[in-house]
């Protein structure tokens, strides 16, 4: 059944002809509209300057397209299947193309820029806080390790081995002890510039450029300013209430305000917001030749003294003001806001909409000295880690293999790391039961931090405040005060989701009935012929037969597999775990057959077999994708994970080269699952048949077999001709 030439099903496609990549561009909107363009293991990814100019039914129509996915705002997706990196080949060699924005962008960069994510309804609303994420994400890991560094001085503190935070560290800890200090100090003083640079990056401006605009407030000549006796015009008073200094010196005749920028986040935010708009007007104003001198030149020179003058200022008053107006609740009605505070972020998190509240953190930590968010944050993250224990609990127990496997990669994450990613999207938000249940727990540790932290604490700092930006891990427990409020707090939320979970189960009660029927159909089978002849009777129910023929007779059982050489050909899973239908798979492109009728396998394992035996025709730079065709041209496509093309490649090995020859079984790549869900990606890992239109154009049938444990190799799909 294979087939030569360019067609709209298969993987196996020659090389796109001008005419068809042309067609394509015309098809949304023509390289005018086109902002940026990637290109995952199946699909092309633009972004469009008016998504309205798409002719949907022009791209259809194509025939080197499998179909066209809109995505919110100006974004839209159109599925070539195997060849699309000919395809967008093809697309960038067009002399239309080459002015298009993207051209000179990293690979990297415009990926990030067209990374297409569940939205709202208001584009500046989604767009603004993208801008927010975008900017803090890529500092996680220094953050994370910043974190742990004082949280292992605040060990030695707490045990009395190290005066560590002292008075006078200087004196108490010594030389050794104050560098040390400054370790994890450069994350928190520095981070504005880090800022700066990934905010310009995200909004297509020089990152360089941003950085050092922000890192002129942090020279020791502007620092100097607030020296009274060397600069006589400097006035410097002090706050009675915060006991702070404030300072202001005349430059150019005009009155401009002093401040320590160090750890601040909100003036690099908004300074690069309005450098953009600057920045990209003198890119208009000036030939492309002299650019590089003038635009950066006229950059400096109108956003530096607009930054120390005005934006500076201002940023430090909204995050001291927004600071303060938490630190009231917080001192007014701590139980309220030691409530509020786990309870929201279950929400906030998996939107993307809790990166103001670590702005405001980090800026508490700079004004304050303190912060008092992260104590009932820390509620949130163990009543999140806890409902995953209740879940590994429950997978343990009943053998289920791929769950635990997913839930003890998360709660590693978790409990030492402070990440909930990993068990957010890998778990709570596929079982509906599990949110619930984690509420139950913010609830409590909630209740308990602000209950003790209104019993034991007082004056103007109430409940558990830190003096670090830190990931609420167990190995960050120490850099909390007072330490044993947080301790309990944490362990309550924990220990009560925990057992919710275990008590109530996680999977929905209809669904799990729903699936056991299902696996006690399949039983017999695969005890009485074998895991393919068990396979093959539930292909015949699935196809119409009745449910009585799951049960097959010993006769039936023992039937030899002379239909192989009839038109059947067995489509073996690519790893060992659990299968499901494409109607499950969190993937639109997927989920609705765009690219052939398949199943998705959950994976037990990292090791990625060939699920038919042919040739490789197609593997993607990041191996985690294959196309095979088969020896009797059934094309299949293996895609490890969902959307990991993101993780460009780190913790995929592939064992296979374009062109070689494979058996059903060979090894085809390793992948470092824990590594994909500790990155917050799907591990659920997609195989199709690419040629399913014309399997069935054919007369043929395309039968996925899902609902079960599978072993690698065993039938997943049988196609039938």
């Amino acid at each position: 059944m294979g087939q030569s030439g360019p067609h709209r099903q298969g993987i196996i496609v020659e090389p796109t002809t001008t005419s068809a990549a042309q067609a394509i561009v015309d098809g949304v909107g023509g390289a005018d509209n086109i902002a940026s363009l990637t290109h995952c293991a199946t699909r092309l990814r633009f972004e469009l300057r008016d998504a309205s100019k798409v002719d949907a039914a022009a791209l259809d129509a194509n025939p080197v397209v499998l179909g066209s996915v809109p995505q919110s705002g100006d974004r839209h997706q159109v599925v070539i299947g195997g060849a699309v990196q000919s395809v967008y080949t093809d697309i960038m060699n067009l002399p239309s193309m080459r002015s298009m924005g993207s051209a000179s962008l990293s690979d990297a960069d415009v990926k990030a820029a067209a990374r297409a994510k569940a939205r709202g309804k208001v584009a500046w609303v989604d767009a603004f806080f993208e801008y927010l994420s975008d900017s803090f994400r890529p500092l996680l890991g220094v953050l994370l390790g910043g974190s742990l560094i004082i949280a292992i001085a605040a060990v030695l503190d707490a045990l009395g081995i190290v005066p560590f935070q002292g008075v006078d560290r200087a004196t108490e800890a010594g030389a050794t002890w104050i560098f040390w200090d400054a370790m994890w100090r450069s994350v928190l003083y520095f981070l504005p510039l880090m800022v700066a640079y990934n905010a310009a990056k995200k909004l297509n401006v020089d990152p360089w450029l941003g950085a050092t605009i922000m890192a002129a407030l942090f020279t020791p000549e502007f620092m100097s300013l607030t020296d009274t006796e060397k600069f006589p015009s400097t006035v410097c008073t002090t706050n009675p209430t915060l006991g702070t200094e404030s300072c202001v010196a005349t430059i150019f005749g005009l009155p401009m305000q002093l401040n320590g920028y160090g750890g601040q986040v909100f003036v690099p935010l908004m300074m690069v917001a309005l450098l953009a708009v600057v920045y990209k007007f003198l890119k208009k104003v000036f030939p492309e030749n002299v650019q590089m001198v003038f635009v950066p030149f006229l950059s400096m020179l109108v956003m530096i003294p607009l930054t120390a003058f005005l934006i500076g200022p201002l940023g430090i008053w909204l995050g001291t003001g927004l600071g303060a107006g938490l630190a009231w609740l917080n001192t007014s009605a701590p139980l309220v806001f030691a409530i509020i505070i786990p309870l929201i972020y279950p929400f906030l998190v998996p939107l993307g909409l809790h990166w103001p509240l670590n702005a405001l953190m980090l800026a508490n930590i700079q004004t304050l000295g303190y912060d008092f968010i992260q104590g009932p944050m820390g509620a949130w993250n163990f009543a999140c880690f806890g409902a995953t224990a209740g879940v590994l609990y429950l997978a343990s127990r009943d053998k289920d293999m791929v769950m635990r496997q997913t839930a003890s990669g998360a709660l590693a994450a978790g409990l030492f790391g402070g990440i909930s990613e990993p068990s957010l999207y890998g778990i709570h938000l596929r079982y509906k039961r599990i949110y619930p249940r984690m509420l139950a727990g913010c609830l409590a540790g909630g209740l308990t931090i602000g209950i003790l932290g209104t019993l034991f604490t007082s004056g103007d700092v109430r409940g558990v405040t830190t003096g670090a930006f830190a990931f609420t891990s167990l190995l960050t427990i120490p850099v909390f005060n007072p330490i044993w409020i947080y301790a309990i707090s944490i362990a309550v939320a924990f220990v009560v989701a925990m057992v919710a979970v275990i008590f109530s189960g996680y999977k929905d009660p209809a669904a799990t009935a729903e699936v056991t029927a299902t696996e006690g159909n399949l039983v017999p089978a695969a005890a009485g012929a074998g895991a393919a002849s068990g396979a093959v009777v539930a292909a015949q129910g699935a196809t119409g037969a009745p449910a009585a023929t799951a049960t097959a007779t010993p006769a039936a059982a023992d039937a030899p597999k002379s239909t192989l050489a009839q038109g059947t050909t067995t489509i073996g899973a690519p790893v060992a775990g659990r299968v499901v239908s494409l109607d499950d798979v969190e993937d639109k492109v997927f989920s609705s057959r765009t690219l052939g009728e398949g199943v998705g396998v959950v994976p037990a394992e990292g090791r990625f077999v060939s699920p038919v035996s042919g040739t490789v025709a197609t593997i993607t730079k990041t191996a985690h994708a294959y196309g095979i065709k088969s020896d009797s041209g059934v094309e299949v496509l293996v895609h490890i994970g969902i959307d990991t093309v993101r993780m460009k490649g780190e913790g995929f090995t592939g064992r296979v080269e374009k062109g070689q020859r494979v058996e059903a079984g060979d090894l085809l790549a390793e992948v470092d699952l824990d590594a994909v869900r500790a990155a917050g990606f799907d591990t659920t890992t997609l195989v199709t048949v690419t040629n399913t239109k014309a399997i069935r154009n054919a007369e043929g049938v395309v039968t996925p077999l899902a609902g079960r444990d599978a072993a690698a190799g065993d039938t997943v799909i049988e196609v039938t001709r």
